[in-house]
């Protein structure tokens, strides 16, 4: 009896050790990513944001599933490298998000404000898009960014913009 006891203690030792590894290699594969400046230019200012940009399948696919938490001023850049038609959703997402659809020229498609968590439910770009922001949930609305504003960035070409006033998003009113 005392040696089926040992089994089943180590099992569950071995079991509990790899869960936590699993967990730890989807903790580092989320932080290791590298920040980029991207700004976004609206009626009230323009706002900066550092975000992760994805633009493999495998990273695009993980996106922020999983996280408990988004920084303020952070966010998730997925550079589709083509423009194309594009649905999200929120599955295994924990969090509530402002997912916003840009065109490849820089300017804001539409917006799907404040997502619900862990849905399944499809989210569409309203049209052809080369790249899409995911902030907190209500930021967006906050901020006063809108469809038509100018999102700031590498992947749009227009990376320097000049002779606007920024105001960091974590601190607009």
């Amino acid at each position: 009896m005392r040696v089926f006891q040992y089994r089943i203690a180590a099992i569950l030792i071995a079991f509990l050790s790899l869960s936590a590894m699993g967990k730890s290699e989807e903790a580092q594969t989320q932080t290791d990513t590298v920040s980029e400046a991207l700004s976004v230019s609206s009626a009230g200012g323009v706002h900066d944001f550092a975000v992760e940009v994805v633009d493999t399948k495998e990273s695009m696919a993980r996106g922020l599933m999983h996280r408990e938490h988004l920084d303020q001023g952070a966010g998730m850049l997925f550079d589709f490298k083509r423009v194309r038609h594009i649905n999200f959703w929120m599955k295994n997402t924990l969090i509530p998000l402002d997912i916003i659809f840009i065109r490849a020229d820089g300017t804001i498609a539409n917006i799907a404000e404040n997502t619900t968590p862990l849905s399944e439910e499809s989210i569409p770009a309203a049209e052809p898009v080369l790249g899409v922001l995911e902030i907190n949930g209500g930021l967006s609305a906050k901020l006063g960014i809108k469809a038509g504003d100018r999102v700031h960035h590498r992947i749009f070409g227009n990376a320097e913009h000049k002779g606007e006033q920024q105001q960091p998003a974590d601190t607009a009113q």
